[in-house]
């Protein structure tokens, strides 16, 4: 576990240095980068104004290595900030993530300017590595092959007040032939159930109201420490924790996905009715190729239970399109799957080779135009589901959480936005009453997009929380300081539903 001393270089004494982070990827990604936020703020920089767009003292890449051209992004972004350094003596890029476990060397000697290369299992060492490379004059590339301390141990600079992730595991044992991140992440490690639960405990005292538990693989949590039951019991412990009031998991594999899990989401109250499970393929010849160890009987079995259990539960996935050697009957297999499960939502990929993955090496690589024809067919079937889906929700009486910066037009439109315990988006009309992010107002659904419902009648109720007095505490200290930005994503904390069509996230669980 690093210590402190390795956590907090001297800070210049003509005042405390900026930084940025710029975060791609993964749920995982996020997480991490509160972390590295909280580390820099922990040794003493202070967060760059918003929309600095690299003019920071210390401006960190936190990437991905899932898609195939994550490299030509963080080059391209590299190198435009190549002449602002030149401008500005004492600034400092670091580069770390999954791309940097994957690539180490490389990235100095394409990027010479970069000062710091660090792993996903370091992530703890970055202030003493920009502080080293400081009074070095030299790049520092140090990558780690395991972990050398749990994320969740290190400080954290949470970019919400009322919702939080909590990481339950890292790593995965799992060998989709698709995916990279087992051997950029390593082998699977759970966290004592006794952290977990004190950490949330924690959190909810700081105000808290919402936690999503976090893993490459989140409900095969017990593996590593023997109890195949341990992500069921856990999600009961939530239960007991007074002050949480949403709970919620990404993502899960349906190979681990069990009875004792469900019975749990059904009968523990803030555990909400909402579940993401991937899908990838409806094929069981392409799920095969994949290395996903179950098949498409297996993965409707599953949805009807959730159903049986939690009628209201809204269940989106992943898939992927255009999976080598996949043929026009595997993709009309897909397409039964997404009818049959009536998906609330779908977060869908157009096959991407993953470099160092058995799967770019496979014969029969999709032509792109193949691939685009069935990928605009899936996310027009998805779409019209989505829509069906929604339009059942009009006329019901929901509680929602009031989201921050969730609705773009929410000022031209005099409406707030927030979350279905679903994690549907409701838009609904402002009360005149205050409402603030992490209250909680009931209204009645009035209209149906694909993407979001409306709540156009006046709020029935509106329930001041103590989520509520965390944002409005933290935002009061905030606006007395330098506006921060974000960390390279539109928000942290709740997570959203997952789009149709989106080309974002890793798409690998």
């Amino acid at each position: 576990m690093t210590s402190s001393s390795d956590r907090s270089p001297a800070v210049d004494v003509q005042g405390p240095k900026s930084y940025e982070i710029r975060t791609y990827g993964c749920q995982m990604n996020v997480h991490d980068s509160e972390r590295l936020a909280g580390l820099l703020e922990d040794a003493g920089y202070v967060r760059a104004p918003e929309g600095a767009d690299g003019d920071a003292d210390v401006v960190v890449f936190n990437t991905c290595a899932v898609r195939e051209n994550a490299d030509n992004r963080l080059y391209g972004n590299l190198g435009r900030l190549a002449p602002q350094k030149a401008k500005r003596p004492g600034m400092q890029i670091a580069v770390g993530g999954c791309l940097a476990q994957k690539d180490r060397d490389t990235i100095v000697k394409k990027a010479p300017w970069v000062d710091v290369v660090f792993g996903t299992h370091n992530i703890g060492k970055l202030p003493v590595l920009l502080e080293r490379a400081r009074v070095q004059q030299e790049a520092q590339v140090e990558i780690a092959e395991s972990l050398e301390a749990f994320p969740s141990t290190l400080p954290t600079r949470r970019e919400s007040a009322y919702a939080a992730w909590v990481s339950i595991s890292v790593g995965c044992n799992n060998t989709c032939t698709f995916c990279i991140v087992p051997a950029l992440r390593g082998k699977e490690k759970d966290r004592r159930p006794g952290d977990i639960l004190a950490e949330v405990e924690a959190l909810v005292a700081e105000g808290v109201s919402e936690i999503t538990l976090l893993g490459q693989n989140v409900n095969a949590y017990g593996s590593d420490i023997g109890d195949r039951e341990a992500f069921g019991k856990l999600l009961r412990a939530c239960g007991n924790i007074d002050g949480l009031e949403r709970v919620r998991f990404t993502s899960p594999h349906p190979r681990d996905f069990t009875d004792d899990v469900i019975a749990a989401m059904a009968e523990t109250p803030n555990v909400m009715p909402q579940l993401h499970m991937p899908l990838q393929s409806g094929s069981d010849t392409v799920l095969k190729a994949m290395r996903r160890s179950y098949r498409q009987e297996r993965y409707l079995g599953i949805i009807e239970k959730v159903r049986a259990a939690i009628p209201h539960a809204a269940i989106t996935t992943d898939i992927i399109v255009g999976f080598p050697g996949e043929t026009e009957e595997d993709f009309e297999q897909t397409l039964h799957v997404v009818r049959e499960a009536r998906f609330a939502q779908a977060f869908t990929f157009q096959y991407s080779k993953r470099p160092g993955t058995p799967a770019a090496e496979m014969d029969d690589q999709i032509p792109k135009e193949v691939v685009q024809a069935r990928y605009e067919r899936l996310v027009a079937l998805q779409e019209e589901i989505s829509w069906e889906e929604n339009k059942r929700q009009v006329g019901r009486t929901l509680e929602l959480m009031v989201a921050e910066g969730e609705g773009r037009k929410d000022g031209a439109t005099h409406r707030l936005s927030g979350r279905a315990p679903d994690n549907r988006l409701v838009h609904l009309t402002k009360p005149e009453q205050d409402v603030r992010p992490g209250d909680v107002v009931t209204v009645e659904i009035t209209y149906a997009a694909p993407h979001h419902l409306l709540a156009e009648g006046p709020v029935l109720d509106v329930r001041r929380t103590r989520a509520g007095d965390a944002w409005e505490k933290r935002n009061a200290v905030e606006v007395a300081q330098p506006a921060g930005v974000m960390l390279g994503l539109p928000k942290v904390g709740v997570p959203e539903p997952l789009p149709v069509a989106a080309n974002s996230g890793c798409g690998c669980d």
